[in-house]
């Protein structure tokens, strides 16, 4: 990020955007609740103490809102990992390099899918920790959430239907609206419905078995890296394939608007897909769908441990403006 950015960053106290919107997240939760196991529904809606048919989407995005009060600002960190990579040139994610001390996604993922399953936490420590699967996994799915890259795009000033914005909140938020006409549970709710019905008969369905291919409880930062790995690698091939100039200053509704929708709605299909296996193996011990390769199995999990030693380095710039704002990237609605 260019020092003309980032003072102004600093300085400013707007907090940055952050994560799929509202509707993103309700839709991959409605997708997951479409393909989990009658077991897993059960446990869920019973560590959610909700029997109802949004169980898992009316707590989609409770995440977003808990990172903003005093006791949930600790996690704000947990809601991205930032690639320090060099796109449109190259693409790729390092946990080592990219989940910082203070935690990433990818860490999240793995620390709060061991707490849920941990018989010595109350009832509400297992349901946070459910919650915040259900947001993360969706959160990892967003390309400009596996990206450091001017603070993910947040200082990336674009125009989407005449309204000036930021790179990232067009793809949270602008895109996915626009492209489905609103953001409420029902419009969640349908547009759920449209993407289950192509994993399952459409032309996501020869794709589908492939999105779980290596997904194991055994190792679940393996797991949720491959998927911040494919999903940080539509930075370079879409969201900044002509790099920042590109985009900067631009009206986005446009061509890049059209070349961004098929890449957000195969996103929220495999977030919906791949957390729902990730229930089902939590639950019951298999993914309950087809998986591409071998079957994989419940093993006792336990949370990432980062020594602080391997962070001895600068802060990136990224990291620097989070610090700035205290993590605090938040989407509206």
């Amino acid at each position: 990020m260019s020092l003309k950015h980032f003072l102004p960053l600093l300085l400013t106290t707007t907090p940055l955007v952050s994560a799929w919107g509202t509707l993103g997240h309700d839709t991959v939760a409605y997708i997951a609740q479409n393909f989990v196991t009658n077991a897993t529904e059960s446990w869920a809606q019973g560590i959610l103490a909700d029997t109802s048919s949004s169980y898992m989407a009316s707590v989609a995005t409770w995440a977003d809102t808990y990172r903003y009060t005093a006791a949930g600002k600790f996690s704000a960190p947990y809601h991205f990992i930032d690639a320090e990579d060099d796109p449109p040139k190259s693409c790729g994610v390092d946990y080592k390099r990219d989940c910082g001390e203070s935690g990433c996604v990818v860490s999240a993922i793995q620390n709060y899918t061991s707490r849920v399953v941990d018989k010595s936490l109350s009832t509400t420590e297992k349901q946070m920790a459910l919650k915040w699967i259900i947001h993360f996994i969706g959160d990892i799915h967003q390309p400009l959430h596996d990206e450091a890259l001017d603070v993910g795009g947040n200082t990336i000033s674009v125009t989407f239907d005449g309204t000036e914005t930021n790179l990232h909140h067009i793809w949270d938020t602008n895109m996915p609206e626009k492209f489905i006409g609103g953001y409420s549970l029902a419009d969640a709710s349908s547009w759920a419905k449209n993407l289950t019905a192509r994993i399952k008969t459409g032309d996501y369905k020869s794709d589908a078995s492939g999105w779980l291919h290596g997904i194991s409880l055994d190792d679940p930062v393996s797991s949720s890296m491959a998927w911040a790995t494919e999903s940080n690698a539509y930075v370079c091939s879409t969201v900044l394939t002509g790099g920042v100039d590109a985009v900067e200053g631009k009206e986005l509704d446009g061509g890049y608007y059209d070349a961004a929708t098929p890449v957000i709605e195969v996103q929220i299909a495999r977030a919906g897909y791949r957390l729902a296996a990730w229930l089902n193996l939590i639950a019951t011990g298999e993914t309950g769908l087809k998986v591409a390769g071998e079957k994989r199995s419940m093993r006792p999990i336990q949370p990432v441990r980062v020594e602080l030693e391997d962070w001895a380095r600068p802060l990136s710039a990224a990291r620097l403006a989070r610090l700035a704002h205290g993590f605090n990237c938040g989407h509206e609605h």
